[in-house]
């Protein structure tokens, strides 16, 4: 499983994201940079500039018409995939630190920072799919204000009007949810923490279904379409890299069984901490971004769809 390495950002990356056909990944990082690659062969398609801030988050829509960014200079964007033309910008007091599509791609839902006397919040906009897509409403068609502790990840569910949250205080977990990935049919979903463990939770009831405890604060965490598999990441601090060796630091993407919650792989490559993971639609390939300031994506071969690490107690195709 050889990887492809993606070298497009001076700065450590923040979030990676696979188009629902696979075949586009989209990068963010701390250097104010989209990128876009084709999957297959690790080919820069072109770049998304405009934001002056690191770029704190991305997401783009079924149809891979809009992609949608937050960045730490208080503002959302919407751009054209196809062109990279910045078609609307939204203005907040406080930097967007997530951003998510609903699964009809008819809303936006994004986090803003509690900070400098400003209230974090929630906000929900409609956007508006006629036309060229520069005729956007400004204002949100829904906002609320989190009590307590600041979210911190966010998606939809297919309920509607129902939005799933991770906050710093980490209700569910012990520390701040680093990462919230759902299901294909959106019925369960994965979080990962600085408190070590990954959960697997249900989400119309939000119990935790499964938990996967590491020795190491995770950053991301994501799920396999068509294996039960689990796959993690994080590692020491980023402050903390240099005065460690890599096996040290645990700087591996890291393979659960969903099922048997026991660790059944490894990969290592990157040079400090993993931030981001993502997994493609069809489960042909993952990519993982790291604080080296690299995307590494890694097609899967014949061994691992084969593989059956639990014999006959694996759940038949």
């Amino acid at each position: 499983m050889r990887p492809i390495l993606l070298q497009g950002h001076e700065r450590s990356l923040t979030q990676i994201k696979f188009n629902n056909e696979g075949d586009l990944l989209f990068s963010c990082s701390k250097d104010y940079i989209i990128n876009v690659w084709f999957s297959h062969n690790g080919e820069r398609l072109g770049t998304y500039d405009g934001h002056n801030g690191t770029v704190w988050t991305i997401d783009v829509d079924s149809q891979s018409r809009y992609l949608v960014s937050g960045s730490a200079d208080n503002t959302l964007r919407l751009w054209n995939v196809s062109n990279g033309k910045c078609l609307y910008e939204w203005e907040f007091p406080t930097a967007v630190k997530r951003v998510a599509f609903s699964d009809d791609d008819e809303k936006v839902v994004c986090i803003t920072e509690q900070r400098m006397g400003h209230q974090g919040a929630i906000r929900v906009f409609k956007i508006n799919r006629e036309g060229d897509g520069t005729n956007q409403t400004r204002e949100p068609e829904y906002m609320f204000n989190p009590v307590g502790s600041k979210a911190t990840v966010c998606a939809f569910t297919y309920t509607p009007n129902l939005i799933i949250t991770g906050h710093e205080s980490g209700k569910v977990a012990f520390d701040q949810v680093t990462d919230l990935q759902l299901s294909s049919d959106r019925t369960y979903f994965i979080t990962s923490s600085k408190d070590k463990a990954a959960r697997l939770h249900d989400t119309k009831s939000l119990r935790v279904l499964k938990t996967f405890t590491t020795e190491t604060p995770l950053n991301s965490a994501a799920l396999t379409p068509n294996k039960p598999y689990i796959l993690v990441g994080g590692g020491q601090e980023a402050m903390q890299v240099t005065t460690t060796s890599l096996r040290q630091g645990k700087f591996e993407t890291r393979f659960w069984h969903m099922i048997f919650e026991e660790e059944i792989g490894r990969v290592k490559g990157h040079f400090g901490p993993i931030n981001t993971i993502a997994v493609h639609p069809a489960g042909s390939c993952y990519a993982s971004g790291g604080e080296d300031g690299f995307v590494r994506v890694h097609h899967f071969d014949e061994s691992y769809f084969k593989a059956k690490p639990y014999g006959d107690l694996e759940i038949e195709d």
